[in-house]
């Protein structure tokens, strides 16, 4: 028994007619093969809406979009923003929308009761009026004067207060710790004048009774450096001492003019510590 099926004639008669009848089919029937080639490409323009702006453009842009903007992120490499706001600069607030409201009944309220008035005649309120008012005399005509000649000299002694207050001297005040930078080299003359003057004016009866101690005092200038007065403030328990400082304020005067300033001073009062030191020394803190 052979291993290969036997091909017989009618096998290769049926073979023969199966082939000849496709290609005839094809001819009539105008069927063939052919290799589809790919649809062309249509370039497109991948534009991004972007809802703020940057003020600076970017050098190098990665995407297109309707404005510059600077982006940022996480990422190393460029990816297409997904987010509303992808600049540095906040997004505008939007406007808020009417939101209609639904129509309710109002909120009911308790009604109150509103006091009754009764009426009453003219006569009775008159009568009421005179019972609630005692009668009083009317001034006279002399009074009447007096009254009026007292009212008038109340307002021009009113007028001349006020016209006496504003024409008071304008006032500064300062002292070791509170000097105000336009007086410091005022006051380091100063100080250095009344030093000099009291050291070499020094109480002999303090220096005799070996008396030493400190004392506050106030010294008032004028603009012109003269001297308007002298207030001690915290004395320092020794006349002398209290003396001598007073007599080295006049001994010391006139002292130069004020400096100018942007406030106009008439009067500028200097308060320092006095101090007697044992030894004859004076110095002025």
């Amino acid at each position: 028994m052979s291993a290969y099926p036997r091909i017989t004639p009618a096998d290769r008669l049926r073979a023969t007619l199966t082939f000849s009848l496709l290609v005839h089919a094809m001819l009539v029937f105008g069927i063939g093969f052919a290799v589809d080639d790919p649809a062309p490409l249509i370039p497109t323009l991948d534009v991004i809406l972007a809802e703020t702006r940057s003020p600076t453009p970017p050098d190098e842009a990665d995407f297109l979009a309707a404005s510059s903007q600077q982006g940022g992120g996480e990422t190393d490499r460029p990816e297409r923003p997904s987010e509303p706001t992808s600049a540095d600069l906040p997004k505008p607030t939007p406007g808020v929308a009417a939101v209609e409201q639904p129509q309710g009944a109002p909120t009911p309220v308790e009604a109150t009761r509103q006091p009754v008035l009764t009426a009453r005649s003219d006569a009775t309120e008159l009568a009421l009026e005179r019972r609630e008012r005692p009668d009083l005399p009317l001034p006279d005509r002399r009074e009447l004067i007096e009254r009026s000649l007292e009212m008038a000299r109340l307002a021009a002694e009113i007028e001349r207060q006020s016209r006496a207050y504003a024409k008071r001297p304008k006032r500064k005040f300062i002292s070791a710790n509170t000097r105000e930078y336009e007086y410091a080299n005022y006051m380091r003359a100063w100080v250095a004048r009344v030093e000099r003057i009291g050291n070499l004016n020094y109480p002999e009866e303090a220096r005799r009774r070996n008396v030493h101690g400190q004392l506050v005092m106030t010294v008032a200038v004028r603009r012109d450096g003269t001297v308007e007065r002298i207030d001690i403030i915290q004395p320092s328990g020794y006349p002398v001492l209290d003396d001598a400082a007073i007599r080295t304020v006049r001994l010391a005067e006139p002292f130069p003019p004020l400096p100018e300033s942007k406030e106009p001073v008439d009067i500028l009062h200097i308060t320092r510590t006095w101090q007697f030191l044992p030894g004859g020394v004076l110095r002025n803190r």
